[in-house]
């Protein structure tokens, strides 16, 4: 396969993270395409950035050499490739690549690819880590599994919205480190939390304490980028969803169970985050955890 370069390039998932992707790619050498569930959405977007969206699905298709996927959970995705009626994969030429850049699961999507593959249509999954602010700066961490061949093509591409890109293995490999990544993410925020409470109750000051672990062992990404930011100034709106994270852990679950292993901390951080979800509903971002710890613990970060 050759370079993307000149190739013309649809966008499905206008998102909070998809609009500011989708964004590093308008103005390249790339005529570019996009579209949401929500017409509106993509017409800001063309307002913004010139053009004009495709009138569905498959008009998008049928103008596109590539197409880039960036949705909550690998259902939509499915049903944004092989729905009936207004769907992708029918009207995508052969010789056309599928960049899913979904959260998504990997035997589903692994699944999606061989459908693919039998109407001539490549796949990789690329999921990203970093959030809204380095989407916005094209400073993502991307994940990449599939075929090296189909990755070489679709670099270009990556690379202006990722300074990062780790090729993780077959496809499917992407989602399942971006899972595994969100775990280790999820864990670190919360104990971290859990550790502010406690040191609160006994007389510390939580900013302090901040200060603390970020010049010691204790230092993790949630310290850095999250509790004075998100938590402690009590905005809660990093711009990821507390049910988006419920959901990659869920996933990361599902890998351990697949394997027949007993990963006891792991369950236990997924059905801490996954009550937190329930709680708080689906509008509620992913930091507002803090807010389920508190109850739990009955005592506040503010007080």
């Amino acid at each position: 396969m050759t370079s993307s370069a000149g190739e013309k390039i649809g966008f499905v998932g206008i998102g909070n993270m998809g609009w500011p992707m989708a964004g590093r790619l308008a103005g390249s050498d790339h005529v570019l395409s996009v579209h949401d569930n929500r017409a509106d959405r993509a017409a800001q977007f063309a307002t913004r950035f010139g053009g004009s969206p495709p009138s569905s699905l498959a008009a998008l298709a049928a103008a596109s050499d590539i197409v880039i996927t960036i949705l909550p959970t690998s259902d939509q995705v499915e049903q944004v490739l092989f729905g009936a009626g207004d769907a992708l994969a029918t009207n995508l030429r052969p010789g056309a690549v599928v960049v899913d850049m979904t959260s998504g699961q990997p035997a589903r999507t692994i699944a999606l690819g061989e459908r693919l593959a039998a109407l001539g249509v490549g796949m990789i999954d690329a999921p990203v880590s970093g959030g809204v602010a380095r989407a916005e700066t094209g400073d993502l961490s991307i994940m990449v599994g599939g075929a090296e061949e189909t990755i070489a093509r679709c670099l270009p591409l990556l690379e202006r919205m990722g300074s990062t890109i780790l090729r993780t293995g077959t496809l499917g490999s992407g989602q399942a480190m971006k899972a595994l990544n969100n775990l280790v993410s999820a864990g670190g925020f919360l104990i971290g939390i859990e550790a502010l409470l406690i040191g609160k109750r006994f007389g510390l000051d939580p900013a302090t304490m901040v200060e603390v672990l970020n010049a010691s062992s204790g230092s993790n990404n949630s310290t850095q980028k999250k509790f004075k930011q998100f938590v402690l100034s009590q905005r809660y709106d990093s711009g990821f969803a507390l049910a988006l994270m419920a959901k990659d852990l869920g996933i990361a679950l599902e890998l351990a169970q697949q394997a027949g292993m007993d990963v006891p901390f792991a369950a236990q951080c997924r059905a801490l985050w996954a009550e937190a979800a329930a709680a708080l509903g689906v509008e509620a971002d992913h930091t507002e955890l803090a807010r389920a710890a508190e109850r739990r613990a009955k005592a506040a970060l503010s007080e």
